[in-house]
C-alpha cells in the first residue's frame, strides 16, 4: 500500500513538472487580426528611396504544435535607389497567445549578393537554432525571447497610453546570432498628419546603445495610431548621412476604423 502512494506521488509530480515545465505565458491581443496589412513609402528629403509592405497572412499556421500569425515583412528599393535591386523579406511565425517567434526566416536579395537564414524558436529548452547555407549553430536565449518582427507585434499589445513620459518597456532580441535588450521609450503624445488626414498619436523612442550608425540615443522616433490599432503610421530615423522617413500610404484589414481629421 506504501509503495502505491509512493507510485502515485511520483507520477502526479511527473505530471504536473511536464506540464509546468511547457508552460507558455498568456498575453491579450486587442490590436490586430490575422489578414490586416500595411504599406509604407521610404524617403530622404523629396526624393522616394524605398517602400515597405507588412502583412498578417489571413490564415493561422500551426508551428512546434501552437497556433501563430504568419507575418511577412518585404522592404524594397524604390525611385532613384531602385539601380540597387534590394529585395528584402523578414518572415515570424508569432504564437498568438505568448507573442514570442516559433519560426523566423530571413531573405536577403541585393543584386547578385543573395543570403537566406531559418531560426527555429525551442522556448522549452531556451535555445534557438539558426540554419544558413545547410550549417546549423544553435544559441542559448533568455525566456520569451523576440525576433526583430515579434518584437514589434508583442509592442502593439501593450497600452503606452496608461504609461507616464519616460517610461521604457524592455524585451530580449535575437537576431543573427546577436542578442540585445529591446527597449522602447514612451515620449508622450502628438498628431501626425497623413495623405489620409490628421490623427492623434502615441510617441515612441527606441533606445538605441552608441553606435557609428544612427546619431544619438533617439535617433529612432516612432508615431503610433493612439487607438486600440496602436500602429506605426510614421517614422524618422537619423543616420549619420541623414535623416529618413517612412509613412503610411496604404492599408486593409484593420481592426478597428482609424479616425481621420481634416
Amino acid at each position: 500500500m506504501l509503495k502505491f502512494k509512493h507510485l502515485l506521488l511520483l507520477i502526479s509530480f511527473s505530471f504536473f513538472s511536464f506540464i509546468f515545465a511547457n508552460q507558455y505565458r498568456y498575453i491579450p491581443n486587442d490590436s490586430f487580426d490575422a489578414g490586416e496589412s500595411y504599406f509604407y513609402k521610404v524617403k530622404y528629403g523629396f526624393l522616394t528611396i524605398g517602400e515597405a509592405n507588412v502583412d498578417v497572412d489571413e490564415k493561422i499556421f500551426s508551428i512546434n504544435g501552437r497556433a501563430c500569425y504568419k507575418v511577412n515583412v518585404v522592404g524594397k528599393t524604390a525611385g532613384v535607389t531602385d539601380f540597387f535591386k534590394v529585395r528584402n523579406t523578414y518572415r515570424s511565425y508569432i504564437d498568438t497567445l505568448a507573442f514570442i517567434p516559433q519560426k523566423f526566416i530571413y531573405s536577403a536579395r541585393e543584386n547578385n549578393y543573395k543570403r537566406d537564414q531559418v531560426m527555429n524558436f525551442d522556448h522549452d529548452k531556451n535555445e534557438v537554432v539558426k540554419i544558413e547555407k545547410e550549417v546549423a549553430k544553435s544559441f542559448s536565449v533568455p525566456n520569451n525571447i523576440q525576433d526583430v518582427i515579434s518584437g514589434y507585434y508583442f509592442l502593439r499589445t501593450i497600452d503606452f497610453s496608461k504609461f507616464y513620459v519616460g517610461q521604457t518597456v524592455s524585451a530580449p532580441l535575437f537576431f543573427d546570432e546577436d542578442l540585445y535588450n529591446m527597449k522602447v521609450k514612451y515620449a508622450g503624445k502628438g498628431i501626425v498628419h497623413t495623405k489620409f488626414g490628421k490623427i492623434k498619436v502615441l510617441k515612441l523612442n527606441p533606445i538605441l546603445p552608441k553606435n557609428d550608425l544612427f546619431k544619438g540615443e533617439n535617433a529612432i522616433r516612432i508615431w503610433v495610431s493612439d487607438d486600440k490599432n496602436r500602429v506605426p503610421l510614421k517614422i524618422e530615423i537619423d543616420f549619420s548621412f541623414g535623416t529618413i522617413d517612412m509613412e503610411i500610404k496604404n492599408y486593409k484589414g484593420v481592426k478597428y476604423p482609424f479616425v481621420w481629421k481634416v
